[in-house]
């Protein structure tokens, strides 16, 4: 079992989270909704969750491979559904972003499997019927699919 607690720490609706190893982050909502704007959004940290879950997976496969990876970055941008209550993201789009001595076919193949075998919050936001859709760039040049 994974234990986060939650903690008022600033205005109305900021929250310091920890986990069980001390690890904190700060959530907070927008001004425009009440907030100070002070931490991460509760559903952006989703799409944060889903980027740190693939990037595990894909230095961890690319590791093995013996791949030298001198950089890592995603970008991850969503839509949530439109006018809903509660809203769930309709759709992600992920860019990997690698560079170093990277074989492009194998960050390629880390990538597939990351986003369709191994990473759990990718799954879990697919069946929450989210469309997840990806791209990789190996040292400045786009990997086709």
């Amino acid at each position: 079992m994974a234990l986060v607690h939650l903690q008022r720490s600033h205005n109305d609706y900021g929250f310091t989270a920890t986990d069980a190893g001390g690890h904190a982050l700060t959530i907070d909502i927008p001004e425009e909704q009440g907030g100070k704007g002070e931490g991460f959004r509760p559903m952006q940290l989703l799409l944060a969750g889903l980027g740190g879950c693939s990037a595990v997976d894909i230095v961890s496969i690319l590791k093995k491979q013996k791949q030298d990876i001198k950089d890592f970055a995603i970008d991850i941008d969503g839509e949530r559904e439109p006018g809903k209550e509660p809203s769930v993201w309709q759709n992600a789009q992920i860019v990997f972003k690698l560079s170093g001595e990277v074989d492009p076919a194998k960050a390629l193949r880390a990538v597939e499997l990351s986003m369709n075998k191994y990473c759990s919050v990718a799954e879990t936001l697919r069946r929450a019927g989210a469309d997840l859709t990806w791209k990789l760039v190996v040292n400045g040049a786009d990997v086709h699919l």
